[in-house]
């Protein structure tokens, strides 16, 4: 994959870009890693897991699932999860750390369609220029008045590229026009919109609009709001290959490191929640886009965070939308919270009336467990001061509180139903109980197993193969790590290991440390063009191994393998001698070399 890459970027080049991105910091700006002995380990983002599977490797600069088998270093990760090609992730890194690439360096290839590579291009532009008519022009004055009203100050509204479509007809189409943008690609984006009459117009005409960003920060859409009475009140741009409403998160982009860096995250509904908490020091703010939270936006939150605090709306609609919001981010396996939002306001207008540190300390930091909030919730639905509904409502609760892995947490809660409705903590316990038992399976055990074990799981599996196979890993393991084993096993074994793979890969680490190249596993399954070839060296690498292991050691595994090289050899031998017997019509003969090739079986076999 480097070769042809080559004639473009020198190899030299890539090592220093792969050098100034330290894997564990690359990835952690996707999955929250934590360490655990001398490896990090996190939240596959390649298949959906409860229990973290996915290893990093710092020394060694690679990545393993030992869930699903994915594994690689640094560019790999990057074109694995951004659907890169081998230019695009070396770009992305480069730009990451600052790293000039040579002018040479053209790119050939692109993973994005020429339809939405060319959307890009007329979003960047646009969002340029609805920026710079907000802050700067008469144009603009009715939508920078609407946010000053607001209280967004001129750095916020650079920081998020805040803009406004003057109310002309076809401002917008003539702009891009002359820029060489097709009217059809236009219209399909959702920029402009196709009348009866077939002319065009803007979309988003006499609207505010918020730039909506993808998690490079990219421009992928457009939100609009009116600030007269025209309808509807928000607009979206159409979604595309670039814009799915359910996948993207605003703010996502700039909020990462500060989720990173609070391990918790603040879940608003609206844009203006998240541009005014951000303007007010509350960094870790995301938002919905204008839909119900999906599954794929509480499973990239889950990468992230343990916690996220969820603070939508006080209305009726705000409560229904907190509900299912929380019971699938707990489904995903977050710890969720409830901010309280009283007087019916939203965040963006307590932050005004109330300043950040009220939102902050009165908001934020008193959030409801969910429980409390499902206590809540759930009292709508009945009439308390009815014996039967009392009862029912009793039942809800401890149904819940069942699915509480902490005992004090339960035995806190129960308290309080005992103490508000009269009942004997005993009882409520018991009932408790009985609920756990219920739905506590083997299954549900199991998937609480942590991850170290599961990881010795596969090192268990392993041990399950023949002798020489396991001595052929493990010798490859050590190879990997050390030059000085390498040659010793190239003069005592060759390429003479028993698996095909095992010998490819070891005539390529021959080569590789022949041509005077570091001992560098990341290094090396750059220079291997096979997938399959590559997760298995990075596999290996990860194996357990001693830092010093003696030559007796060594010497052990060479013996093994050798041992069922020349066994093979022998029965192939012997295999061809019967064939010969046969075709002389000596069945005796035949039949004992037979009888050899049995007890020779069984000698490789143990």
């Amino acid at each position: 994959m480097v070769m042809d890459m080559s004639n473009q970027i020198p190899e030299d080049v890539i090592e220093d870009i792969r050098k100034s991105n330290d894997i564990v910091d690359v990835i952690g700006e996707y999955v929250q890693l934590k360490k655990q002995g001398r490896n990090y380990f996190g939240l596959c983002p390649f298949h959906g897991e409860k229990t973290p599977s996915f290893s990093v490797t710092q020394e060694k600069q690679i990545f393993h699932c030992f869930g699903c088998g994915k594994g690689g270093n640094v560019v790999s990760f990057i074109m694995e999860i951004e659907s890169f090609s081998f230019f695009e992730a070396i770009k992305h890194l480069a730009d990451r750390s600052g790293v000039s690439l040579p002018e040479t360096a053209v790119q050939r290839d692109s993973t994005l369609s020429q339809e939405s590579q060319s959307m890009l291009s007329a979003y960047d532009w646009l969002t340029k220029l609805y920026h710079h008519l907000l802050r700067y022009t008469k144009d603009g004055k009715d939508g920078y008045r609407y946010f000053r009203d607001r209280g967004i100050t001129d750095e916020t509204i650079d920081t998020f590229q805040l803009g406004f479509a003057p109310n002309i007809k076809d401002f917008t189409a003539t702009f891009l026009e002359k820029k060489g943008f097709h009217q059809q690609l236009l219209i399909k984006s959702g920029i402009l919109t196709l009348k009866d009459d077939d002319s065009v117009s803007d979309r988003f005409r006499g609207r505010v609009i918020y730039p909506i960003r993808n998690h490079l920060g990219k421009t992928v859409a457009f939100g609009g709001r009116t600030i007269t009475d025209q309808g509807p009140k928000y607009l979206n741009s159409s979604e595309s290959e670039l814009f799915h409403k359910g996948r993207i998160l605003y703010n996502f982009d700039l909020a990462k490191k500060h989720i990173r860096k609070t391990n918790e995250v603040i879940l608003f509904e609206g844009q203006m929640d998240v541009i005014s908490s951000y303007q007010a020091g509350i960094n870790n703010v995301v938002a919905t886009m204008g839909t119900a939270l999906t599954e794929s936006q509480a499973k990239l939150l889950r990468r992230y965070v343990d916690k996220v605090i969820i603070c939508y709306d006080a209305d009726h609609a705000g409560i229904e939308a907190t509900y299912k919001a929380a019971t699938l981010l707990q489904s995903v396996g977050c710890q969720v919270k409830i901010a309280r939002m009283n007087n019916g306001m939203d965040p963006d207008e307590f932050i005004r009336e109330n300043g950040a540190d009220s939102f902050r300390t009165e908001v934020i930091e008193t959030s409801d467990t969910f429980l409390t909030f499902y206590m809540n919730y759930l009292k709508k639905d009945y009439n308390l001061s009815l014996e039967g509904d009392r009862i029912q409502y009793i039942e809800m609760v401890i149904k819940e509180l069942a699915k509480i892995d902490s005992p004090i947490e339960r035995e806190y809660y129960v308290k309080e139903l005992s103490n508000e409705y009269g009942l004997m903590m005993d009882t409520l316990l018991e009932q408790v109980h009985t609920y756990r038992e219920k739905s506590s399976s083997p299954k549900d055990k199991s998937t609480k197993e942590r991850y170290t074990k599961k990881v010795q799981n596969q090192y268990q599996k392993r041990k399950l193969l023949p002798a020489y196979h396991n001595a052929e890993r493990k010798l490859l393991a050590y190879m990997l790590q050390d030059r000085t084993i390498t040659d010793k096993v190239q003069e005592e074994l060759g390429a003479s290991f028993n698996i095909d793979e095992h010998k490819i890969i070891a005539t390529h680490l021959y080569a590789y440390y022949e041509e005077g190249l570091p001992v560098d596993v990341s290094l090396f399954v750059e220079r291997l063009t096979d997938e399959k070839l590559k997760h298995l060296v990075i596999e290996l690498a990860m194996l357990p191994v001693y830092e010093e292991i003696s030559d007796a050691e060594i010497n052990d595994y060479i013996r093994i393998i050798r041992s069922q090289s020349s066994e093979v050899a022998s029965i192939k031998q012997l295999k061809d001698e019967q064939r010969l017997a046969e075709q002389q019509q000596d069945p005796i003969k035949a039949a004992q070399i037979a009888m050899q090739i049995i007890e020779l079986k069984k000698q490789v076999k143990n």
